[in-house]
């Protein structure tokens, strides 16, 4: 079986559907295909309204695949698990809707220190602004306001988040206040956070919605869901098309057999971070050593694939909140009572918890001379290596979640709760991810996340988790720790955790951590250290000899007629929840993919 196309677009998650949205748009004759292999999510109450996101992460979802790592030392043998969004949308569809951007200095590093002229702050910032519609606070320079996607506050303003902001405002009094943390260049910090919610009818940007399923009229435009990218189709070194085949969780009345779809003009890889290495090694393009040892013909020697897998892991401490607390849990777990009560605003208005993603405040926290004491020796040379010379770099993300992170098990009671949530901006620790199959796409992958591999890491999760504590306990909606889910400190120790206790006064004395407290502590984040979904990096935008995989163009080093646009071209992380990066990365791919396409619009 045969079909033909101008363009061929595998994957379609957040950058598959901008930029075929954005071709498509400007030329409605563009024959164009999308295959993604999850579900459609078109008008679906579970991607559209934001409260109840985290229903994609329990385990027999069909939106999300988890790729698990391989059994780490540095976690004492436990393998992590990562999810990926897997459907049309992809992550936007999926993920916790945080509006986060990264430091200038981090698009200035691509530019600079990789070799990506064109790819650092200033050559970004159009393509930030182009994706975006700012509804939070009129004329600022750094923002959109005419995009496709909102930036809005939300339906509701948690009492959560606001007790969270009263401790940063009373305990922290160092740290100042700002109504914007996303200007590239404000870190350390408090704020209010701004998701990706509309503002006007509460629903979640995301670019199927806003790109994709808005432009439903125009035949040109093909989505194929459910059904699975096998590999790239070369005519000698010039990509042609692809292979695809159905999946079976979607497609189970369809033969599992393979067809051919022909691009007259161009191939874009768009599978994200955890899928376009795989194409990409099924298809010959890889190191020639793992190609060769899975029997692969060898179409281009490119060791840069899969070979480091990039994230931002983090800990997610979760504490008891008052009754009173606006918090997301009986939303997510269906609670009919608390459904009732919100849906009705949130159909008629736009607003109400429905509309929120629990993720009201938060800074971009860069520590201080006597917090780097703190955090100890471990963290020295990776201060001075990385963020001593840059100043706009903070060391990690640090907020309030009004909800329980994570799957909760039989015994978990059911009450209202709050996460103090932080993660590693910048990880000196990192992965990678190959094939084990050069045939089998459901074969499972060598993947291996790194987390904690470094040990500066854990010295900042360490600390990170005494900050955690030490915020929690001071903030009005505290009503102890949720103790199956913290270090088991022993009991008598300052440390100890404690559920159903009230909150301290702002001028309480620290805890006095010990140094078998520090050893309970990294035990602790070995066991609960987990990915932040912040996936990048495995398909890097390099000089090819410095283990690049694509050019400045988006170009794939060694063949022609293919490209890859999506997080894992990045070259280095970014101090940000990944989302707005990937719609900077793919609206400027569209624009290079047009202009190569010589389309005027």
């Amino acid at each position: 079986m045969s079909e033909h196309y101008d363009v061929i677009i595998a994957g379609g998650g957040t950058a598959g559907c901008v930029i075929a949205g954005r071709l498509a748009a400007a030329d409605p004759n563009l024959r164009i295909l999308i295959v993604e292999q999850g579900p459609d999510t078109k008008d679906d109450l579970a991607h559209i309204q934001p409260a109840i996101f985290a229903r994609h992460l329990v385990p027999d979802t069909k939106t999300i695949r988890f790729v698990v790592s391989k059994p780490s030392p540095a976690l004492d043998g436990r393998a992590t698990i990562v999810p990926t969004g897997q459907c049309v949308g992809g992550g936007s569809s999926v993920n916790f809707m945080l509006y986060t951007r990264g430091s200038a200095s981090d698009y200035d590093d691509w530019e600079i220190k990789h070799g990506n002229p064109g790819w650092g702050f200033e050559g970004m910032l159009p393509y930030f602004k182009k994706a975006e519609t700012y509804l939070v606070q009129q004329g600022q320079i750094t923002h959109g306001y005419s995009g496709p996607l909102k930036v809005s506050r939300g339906g509701i303003y948690s009492n959560v988040g606001e007790a969270f902001l009263d401790v940063g405002a009373n305990y922290d009094s160092g740290r100042e206040y700002t109504h914007d943390t996303n200007d590239f260049k404000t870190i350390n910090k408090y704020a209010h956070w701004s998701k990706w919610i509309n503002g006007d009818s509460g629903h979640r940007s995301d670019a199927a919605h806003n790109y994709i399923y808005n432009l439903e009229d125009n035949r040109n435009l093909v989505v194929k869901s459910g059904y699975i990218v096998k590999r790239v189709v070369f005519e000698e070194t010039r990509a042609v098309g692809i292979e695809y085949l159905p999946d079976a969780r979607f497609r189970p009345d369809e033969p599992l057999s393979v067809t051919t779809a022909f691009a007259s003009r161009q191939v874009i890889i768009s599978a994200g971070s955890m899928g376009s290495p795989l194409i990409l090694e099924r298809s010959g393009l890889g190191g020639e050593k793992l190609l060769k040892q899975l029997g692969i013909p060898v179409v281009a020697d490119l060791s840069g694939v899969g070979e480091r897998y990039e994230d931002h892991c983090g800990v997610h401490p979760p504490y008891f909140a008052s009754d009173e607390s606006l918090t997301l849990d009986k939303l997510i777990i269906g609670d009919p009572a608390e459904i009732q009560r919100w849906t009705p605003e949130w159909s008629e208005k736009g607003s109400g918890l429905m509309a929120n993603n629990g993720a009201d405040a938060g800074l971009k926290l860069r520590p201080s001379t006597e917090e780097l004491k703190a955090i100890g020796p471990q963290f020295t040379e990776r201060w001075n290596e990385h963020f001593a010379d840059a100043p706009d770099k903070p060391a990690m993300f640090f907020g309030s979640l009004a909800m329980l992170t994570g799957l909760p098990t039989p015994e978990t009671p059911l009450r209202r709760y709050f996460s103090c949530i932080f993660n590693v901006s910048y990880p000196a620790s990192s992965g990678h991810l190959h094939i084990t199959s050069g045939d089998d796409v459901n074969a499972p992958p060598d993947f291996d996340a790194g987390f904690l591999s470094k040990p500066e890491d854990l010295a900042l999760l360490r600390w990170g988790y005494k900050r955690s504590r030490e915020f929690a306990r001071r903030m009005r909606c505290y009503r102890g720790e949720y103790t199956a889910w913290h270090p088991k400190f022993p009991p008598g120790s300052e440390a100890e955790c404690k559920a159903d206790t009230m909150q301290v006064s702002m001028d309480a004395p620290d805890i006095k951590w010990t140094q078998e407290d520090d050893k309970i502590i990294d035990q602790y984040v070995k066991e609960y250290v987990t990915t932040s979904w912040h996936a990048l990096g495995t398909c890097p935008m390099k000089p090819r000899e410095k283990g690049g995989v694509v050019d400045t163009r988006l170009n794939v080093y060694g063949v022609q007629g293919l490209k890859v646009a999506d997080l894992s071209i990045a070259p280095s992380n970014v101090a940000a929840n990944t989302y707005s990066t990937a719609l900077a990365i793919a609206e400027k791919a569209a624009v290079i993919i047009g202009e190569e396409l010589g389309i005027k619009a």
